[in-house]
C-alpha cells in the first residue's frame, strides 16, 4: 500500500515538473496576460492555471484532491471557482496565442518549407441530452444520424501540416432561431469577452467561423490555405476569407442556385459540368475550369475541379481553390489533408461554471 502511495506520488511530480517544463518554453504567462487573465493583486492567475492542468493529467478532481491531501494547492478552493467564473478572460484569444507557439516553436522547425500548412474548419455534434439548464442550451441538427438532439455544435479550427493536427481555437454554437434554444443566457456585462462570446454562438456558423480566422490571423498562425467543406461554401465566404488573407481549398455544393461567371456568363456548377468535355482514362479528376467568384462586384478568379466519386462512380465531386496557380493533383492532395485529421479531445473541463461560453478550453 506505502509502495503504491510512493509511485503515485513520484507519478504527480513528474507531471508537475513536465507541465511546468511546458508553461517555461511556451511562456504560458504572458498568454494568459494578453488573453485579459490577470489579477492585481493576490494568487497569480498562472498558479491556479498550473493547478488545474495538473488536475487533467493526473486523472483527479478538485475534490478528491483535497479529500485524498494529494496535490493540495496553497489556496482555498474558493480561488479556483472565482477563476473559472472570469467572463474577461478570453480563451478563444488564448488558446490561438498557445497553438500558435506551438506550431512555430515546436512543430515548423521540422518541417521542409515546401509544406504547405492549412486551416481546417469541421463542425461536430457536442450531445447535452441529460442537460436542463444550460446556458443557450438548444435542439441541434445531427447531420451524421439525422436526427435533432440537445446540445450544441463545435465549431473548431485547427492547423494541420499533413502529418500534425492541432486544435487552435474553437466555440460551442447555439441556434438563431430563438424557438430551437431551450434556455436563455444570463445575463452578464456587455463588455467582457464572456458576453462577447454567448453573442458569437447565436450567429451564423459562417460568420463565427470568419471570427476564429481573424483571431488565427492576428495570432500568426502559420498557414496558407483553409479547407472545409460544402457547408461553409458561398461565394461571400471565399471572399470573406480571401479578405482576411488565407486562400481556401473547399468543396462546393453542385445546386442550381449557386452561380459562378464562366467565359461572361453566370452558370452553376452543373451548367458548367454539362457544357465542357471530360477527361477520360483513370485520371484523378473529370474536368478543370477557372471561373470568377463574384459578389457585390467584386471579383475573384477561382480554378474548379471536377473529381470522380470513388463511392458512386456515375457521379462527381466539385473541389474551388483561390489559388489559381495550383495544380489539380495538388489541390486534391491538399484538401485530402481534411480527411486524415484526428481530433484530440479537447479540454472541455468546462471552465463553465456560469455557462459553457464563459469559457471552456480546447488546446
Amino acid at each position: 500500500m506505502n509502495k503504491s502511495i510512493t509511485q503515485a506520488n513520484q507519478n504527480d511530480k513528474q507531471i508537475s515538473k513536465s507541465i511546468k517544463k511546458f508553461f517555461k518554453r511556451f511562456h504560458i504567462s504572458s498568454a494568459l496576460k494578453a488573453s485579459n487573465a490577470y489579477k492585481k493583486n493576490g494568487i497569480p492567475v498562472i498558479e491556479v492555471f498550473q493547478y488545474l492542468f495538473l488536475l487533467i493529467f493526473s486523472n483527479r478532481s478538485m475534490y478528491m484532491s483535497l479529500i485524498t491531501g494529494r496535490n493540495t494547492p496553497g489556496f482555498a478552493k474558493d480561488t479556483v471557482y472565482r477563476f473559472m467564473k472570469m467572463l474577461q478572460i478570453n480563451w478563444i484569444r488564448f488558446t490561438t496565442l498557445l497553438a500558435s507557439r506551438i506550431i512555430r516553436d515546436a512543430i515548423v522547425p521540422l518541417d521542409s518549407e515546401d509544406r504547405a500548412n492549412v486551416l481546417i474548419i469541421d463542425d461536430s455534434m457536442f450531445e447535452r441530452n441529460r442537460s436542463k439548464k444550460v446556458e443557450l442550451l438548444a435542439k441541434a441538427y445531427d447531420h451524421a444520424n439525422h436526427r435533432y438532439r440537445f446540445g450544441f455544435r463545435m465549431l473548431t479550427l485547427g492547423w494541420s501540416d499533413g502529418s500534425s493536427f492541432l486544435p487552435v481555437n474553437s466555440i460551442l454554437l447555439s441556434s438563431e432561431n430563438k424557438k430551437n434554444r431551450v434556455n436563455e443566457a444570463v445575463k452578464v456585462d456587455k463588455r467582457t469577452a464572456g458576453y462577447k462570446r454567448r453573442l458569437l454562438s447565436i450567429q451564423k456558423g459562417t460568420q463565427a467561423m470568419l471570427e476564429l480566422l481573424k483571431t488565427a490571423k492576428k495570432a500568426a498562425v502559420p498557414a496558407k490555405y483553409v479547407l472545409f467543406d460544402s457547408w461553409f461554401s458561398s461565394p461571400s465566404t471565399l471572399h470573406a476569407v480571401k479578405t482576411i488573407g488565407y486562400d481556401v481549398i473547399g468543396m462546393v455544393k453542385k445546386t442550381p442556385k449557386m452561380f459562378f461567371r464562366y467565359k461572361g456568363e453566370d452558370m452553376s456548377l452543373i451548367t458548367i459540368y454539362n457544357r465542357n468535355k471530360k477527361r477520360r482514362g483513370r485520371s484523378r479528376y473529370l474536368l478543370s475550369v477557372l471561373v470568377d467568384v463574384v459578389k457585390d462586384g467584386k471579383v475573384i478568379p477561382a480554378k474548379v475541379v471536377y473529381v470522380r466519386n470513388r463511392n458512386k462512380r456515375k457521379e462527381y465531386l466539385c473541389l474551388i481553390s483561390t489559388d489559381t496557380t495550383l495544380d489539380e493533383n495538388e489541390i486534391i492532395r491538399i484538401y485530402g489533408k481534411r480527411w486524415d485529421i484526428l481530433y484530440e479531445p479537447c479540454f472541455y473541463t468546462n471552465f463553465s461554471v456560469g455557462g459553457v461560453f464563459s469559457s471552456g478550453i480546447c488546446a
